[in-house]
């Protein structure tokens, strides 16, 4: 299993465009030792030439067309991405999927709920369904693993499994009243363990912190990719003087008393990396205080075009 970081910034990506704060500022000045990112987005290829992608970020298209692996064969419209799992319907996860809706054919695996937030209550996705055959979404149950292979393929032969972690979070803001009402809420936020050869692989890149079998996924695997969008909990309310702390958010800090790093502490033998920073957030700055801290920690922070293999 070979897992791609396409992106590694939280929405906006870093700089974003409209943020005048230090880290943006210092980094369009040159004067940041750092990295400019896109928002989040990973690729995992199953086998060769079978590529997946964790949710579709509004950066896709850019994200695609400067990695030449997923350049399609010549003379086709075909391309080695076979299909997106999504973690949830937030919009930075799925505005991406419109890049994909030139007529190729592809597996998506979702949660019901997110399903229907996607197709039911939004039109303009309908867009993916003009290809032949048209795309076809595979419910991600929370109780069992699914298999994620080729509409064309053998499944079992592949041995690729996905399971679906509930991780207490809520859904996006746009989603209707009557709509919310009859969803499960334990639906709304997921984190993905795949799994193969008996390797695993978590990717939780919004991570409310709730419950404990996130981080039970988390220390059993081999690779774990989590939501680093915070280094305090106050960090948005510090600089902008108004608004919502991490946790309300939905994103468990880095820092602090149960912050992901001290819940994580004693996970040495997973390899732990942060991604969906947000563009305040001091890891970004690789001088930082809050770099040493997280390295020291064990942590690497992501950043685009980081690749591992498994």
């Amino acid at each position: 299993m070979r897992v791609k970081v396409l992106g590694s910034a939280a929405g906006g990506g870093f700089p974003q465009w409209n943020c005048a704060c230090s880290n943006c500022s210092r980094l369009r000045r040159g004067e940041l030792k750092s990295h400019a990112r896109t928002q989040a987005q990973v690729a995992v290829s199953l086998r060769p030439s079978f590529w997946v992608l964790v949710n579709a970020s509004p950066d896709l298209r850019q994200q695609i067309l400067r990695d030449p692996e997923f350049a399609p064969a010549e003379g086709t419209r075909n391309t080695p991405i076979r299909g997106v799992i999504l973690t949830s319907a937030d919009s930075d996860c799925v505005m991406g999927l419109l890049h994909l809706r030139e007529f190729q054919p592809l597996q998506i695996y979702s949660t019901p709920s997110i399903r229907r937030i996607v197709t039911g209550e939004n039109s303009l996705f309908r867009t993916l369904e003009r290809s032949a055959p048209p795309v076809e979404w595979n419910d991600l149950p929370l109780d069992r693993p699914v298999a994620v292979c080729d509409r064309n393929s053998d499944c079992e032969s592949e041995e690729v499994l996905c399971a679906a972690v509930p991780l207490g979070g809520e859904f996006p803001d746009y989603v209707s009243g009557t709509l919310r009402k009859s969803l499960p809420k334990e639906e709304a936020v997921i984190g993905l363990q795949l799994t193969q050869n008996k390797k695993k692989f978590f990717y939780a890149p919004s991570l409310p912190g709730h419950g404990l079998e996130w981080k039970k996924r988390a220390e059993e695997s081999d690779l774990a990719l989590l939501d680093g969008t915070f280094w305090t909990d106050d960090e948005l309310l510090h600089i902008r003087g108004s608004g919502k702390t991490a946790r309300q958010m939905g994103h468990l800090p880095l820092s602090g008393e149960n912050g992901l790093l001290e819940q994580l502490q004693h996970a040495r033998t997973v390899r732990r990396v942060l991604v969906h920073m947000n563009n305040t957030n001091p890891v970004l700055d690789e001088e930082s205080a809050a770099t040493r801290a997280a390295r020291d920690a064990g942590w690497e922070v992501a950043y685009d075009g980081m690749e591992f293999q498994l």
